[in-house]
Parts: C-alpha cells; sequence; structure tokens
C-alpha cells in the first residue's frame, strides 16, 4: 500500500514540475532590438500574445514614427483582449494574424504599456 502512494505522490509531483517548468517558456527574455526594426524610418515593434505577452520589456527608440505589429496564433486567452490606456486602444485581437497599431509620435517617449483585459498580462516598451 505505501509503495502505491509513494508511486502516485511521485507522479502528481513530476506533474506539477512539468507544468510550472512549460508556463515560463512563453516568457522571451529581453534582447534589446530583437523584436524592433527600422524600415524606410518607420519603427516597427513586433509582440506576440497568446498565453501572455512576449516580449514582456522592449526598448526602443524614441521620437520614431512607431506601429506595433501585434502577432496571434491560435490565442483564445484573454491576452487577445488588448489594452494600451494611452492610446485608448482597446481591442479583441484575431485568434490568428496580426494587428497593427499606429503609435502617434507624442506618445514615443517614455514608457508605453500594453495589458490583457483581466490585467493579468501586460508588456512594456521604453522609448529612449
Amino acid at each position: 500500500m505505501n509503495k502505491v502512494l509513494y508511486i502516485i505522490s511521485a507522479i502528481i509531483l513530476g506533474t506539477i514540475i512539468i507544468f510550472i517548468s512549460t508556463q515560463n517558456q512563453n516568457e522571451t527574455p529581453t534582447v534589446e532590438g530583437q523584436n524592433v526594426s527600422i524600415i524606410n524610418g518607420q519603427q516597427i515593434i513586433e509582440i506576440t500574445a497568446k498565453g501572455g505577452y512576449s516580449p514582456k520589456k522592449t526598448t526602443a527608440q524614441a521620437n520614431l514614427p512607431t506601429t506595433l505589429k501585434i502577432k496571434t496564433n491560435g490565442t483564445f486567452d484573454c491576452s487577445s483582449a488588448l489594452n494600451i490606456p494611452t492610446l485608448n486602444f482597446s481591442k479583441t485581437l484575431s485568434q490568428n494574424g496580426s494587428t497593427e497599431i499606429n503609435v502617434p509620435l507624442d506618445k514615443t517617449t517614455g514608457k508605453l504599456r500594453g495589458l490583457c483585459s483581466m490585467g493579468m498580462y501586460n508588456f512594456e516598451i521604453d522609448f529612449v
């Protein structure tokens, strides 16, 4: 009987460890410029929405015409309901595809934050 309890406990513990380790895989470490490109003077910042936002932190150039490109791929969670308060932007994103959001030039200084409708997930762009 004790062997059965040990085996069941080991299975439950293993399942919990696997679950926790896979939850952190959506968090991409911040690498300056990895999701930022400048094409013909237009800055494009790509953010993926699925199980949160990735990357969570981005550094971008200030005072440049900027477009946020929010990409989704099978996104069914609350990160598909995006709010960017500074831009008065609130929209439910399509489950697959991309949504482009033009950032007014006067909003490309300081920090720009986006969050899901529940406030669970967020991202931050630091314009420097």
